[in-house]
């Protein structure tokens, strides 16, 4: 994805690399934060917290804390340039355990997520099949109650699941997940799964391979070809019968839904997740930007699109969803799990009401791993990223880079066999709601306001931002890094702490008390890098505290030579729908 590689120093590093050109960075960002968040996680979680009560919580989020964030950590990468790890030494060398803390988050998020991979990759292979495996019940998976839900007659007894089930749902559980009764029974290794999780990390290997320059040119089709079958299935839900039914259900907001807390948990976890913030994803491709680059126009149009993909997402959900809840008689809040299946389910139903459908199937799981690859490529690509910043003249060499990178790779892909036994879903759920969201990422975003908005200074960095694209940014967005956003993320945390509710998988397994421990074990694992890393940095009793507290320059290697460029000096207003011209030297 990045170009001019640089001369190497008499150090023996190598310079930094640069974005070839506008687009690879617009089209790798996108290709990062547009994912399974998307077409996933976001209806997902409409559909368990209610429908559209979950758009009330989840714009105000946007507004408060996704795009300022957004931009600040596009910013903060593009001024040091330098990634996840080393931007917090450059501006404020006491809280570079931020650093450590996302990278840790990202390498769990690395762990788990994979096995969505997997579960794509076996529904990939099972679409070449003569017939699609889950739209039939003549299969040894199957139960007495199957049925085919296109040919199934709705004055027959949906009611009672012991009766019927879907076979799409049954596919689901009993071939592809083939899952236990809890997490307490681990069950064996799906060896399927387990190749397809393999699989999975090769690719993600040589996609980082030769770094980020290995795969600029790709992303312009992997970027794109997703919303081309995104756009296809929208317009064929929306044809469905019973689709307004589905999409009334999306947008009909209930407002006693909001007084859980759990709805505003993952309304702000799901903002953190899609938008890959709190993580270091951000500050990695920024730093990869030339100077004066304006990453602050950059940073709306991807939040708009970001957000705009999730939304369109949500109407082909529904309006499947809707069509379901007709054929079977039932209310749609019953038609189909709300759990990490839910898409494995939906999508797959409507594959099968379209014209030549394996060839459909074939491109939409073709388009989920597209998705994946592309978001475990990108939190890869942080973790070497940050440690090549740390070791730039021992790792920039070739094959000491690879061999680190095999070795990552293989100690995830071992650990990710846990995903795939008979547990893996009630596993997966636990890295979910403790380490990759919830309070763990709610804690980052209001540790980095902090630190940026109170510690660094909130004026100093707009100044800094005002140095590379010529002007300063909206002032709600040093309102937002000062008051705003640490303000609603700590409500957000103490409410959830007071209304607290059991962790459940599907709405109705409860977790057992040692998974809770478990899953806090993990979160602070993370977390703990901030005050473990400022023990560390006060032990050793180099310099005065203030030369820890606070970088003297900001952190901004190349503003002198900078300031030789001509900036833009016209202001970018969000508002604007004109096209501006991009900044000399882009």
């Amino acid at each position: 994805m990045c170009h001019n590689q640089g001369k190497t120093t008499s150090q023996g590093a190598k310079e930094r690399s640069k974005w070839g050109t506008k687009k690879e960075f617009i089209l790798s960002v996108a290709g990062a934060i547009i994912g399974l968040g998307n077409v996933w996680r976001f209806p997902y979680l409409c559909y368990k917290n209610g429908g559209g009560a979950f758009l009330i919580p989840y714009f105000l989020f946007l507004v408060t804390c996704g795009v300022p964030l957004f931009v600040l950590e596009t910013s903060l990468g593009q001024y040091t340039s330098q990634g996840g790890i080393m931007c917090w030494r450059k501006i404020c060398p006491l809280f570079e355990g931020m650093g450590y803390a996302s990278q840790m988050i990202i390498f769990y998020g690395n762990i788990s997520y994979v096995a969505i991979l997997a579960w794509a990759f076996l529904y990939f292979f099972s679409s070449f099949s003569g017939n699609l495996p889950w739209a039939s019940c003549n299969n040894t998976w199957n139960t007495d109650g199957c049925v085919e839900i296109n040919t199934y007659n709705t004055t027959a007894n949906w009611t009672s699941p012991v009766n019927a089930s879907s076979s799409v749902k049954e596919f689901w559980q009993r071939r592809v997940l083939k899952i236990s009764t809890g997490i307490e029974t681990l069950g064996s290794i799906q060896w399927e799964l387990a190749l397809c999780l393999l699989l999975s990390w090769v690719i993600c290997y040589f996609c980082v391979w030769k770094g980020v320059r290995s795969t600029g040119k790709a992303t312009y089709f992997t970027a794109t070809f997703p919303f081309v079958l995104l756009v296809a299935l929208f317009f064929r839900g929306m044809t469905l019968p019973g689709a307004l039914h589905g999409i009334k259900y999306y947008l009909y907001p209930d407002p006693s839904r909001l007084a859980d807390p759990q709805v505003w948990m993952d309304a702000g976890t799901q903002i953190f997740y899609s938008y890959a913030i709190c993580l270091g994803y951000m500050t990695t491709f920024g730093s990869y930007n030339k100077y004066n680059n304006n990453c602050y126009r950059d940073s709306f149009y991807l939040c708009l699109l970001n957000s705009g993909t999730s939304i369109m997402s949500g109407f082909a959900i529904f309006s499947i969803l809707g069509y379901m809840s007709v054929k079977q008689g039932v209310d749609i809040s019953a038609v189909a799990e709300s759990g990490p299946g839910l898409v494995f389910i939906v999508y797959p139903q409507v594959v099968t009401l379209l014209p030549w459908p394996q060839v459909w199937s074939v491109c939409f799981f073709f388009m989920i791993i597209l998705l994946g690859i592309d978001g475990q490529f990108a939190g890869l690509e942080s973790n070497m990223t940050s440690l090549t910043d740390l070791y730039p003249s021992y790792l920039q060499r070739g094959y000491r880079r690879e061999l680190l990178l095999m070795l990552l790779c293989a100690i995830s892909a071992l650990l990710g066999l846990f995903m795939v036994t008979e547990a893996g879903a009630y596993i997966l759920q636990i890295f979910d709601h403790y380490v990759c969201s919830g309070p763990t990422l709610l804690l980052m975003a209001i540790f980095q306001s902090v630190i940026i908005g109170w510690i660094y200074g909130a004026g100093r960095f707009s100044d800094n931002i005002e140095d590379m694209i010529g002007y300063k940014p909206l002032p709600l967005f040093k309102y937002c890094w000062l008051y705003i956003t640490p303000l609603i993320c700590s409500a957000t945390l103490v409410f959830l702490l007071v209304r607290y509710i059991p962790m459940r998988f599907n709405n109705t397994y409860v977790y057992p008390w040692w998974t809770y421990w478990i899953g806090w074990f993990l979160a602070m694992s993370s977390l703990s890098m901030i005050p473990l890393n400022m023990i560390f940095k006060l032990a050793q009793k180099k310099g005065s505290l203030w030369q820890y507290w606070i970088s003297p320059d900001g952190g901004s290697k190349g503003r002198k030579a900078a300031r030789s460029i001509p900036v833009q000096k016209k202001k970018f207003s969000p508002m604007a729908v004109a096209k501006q011209t991009d900044v000399p030297g882009m």
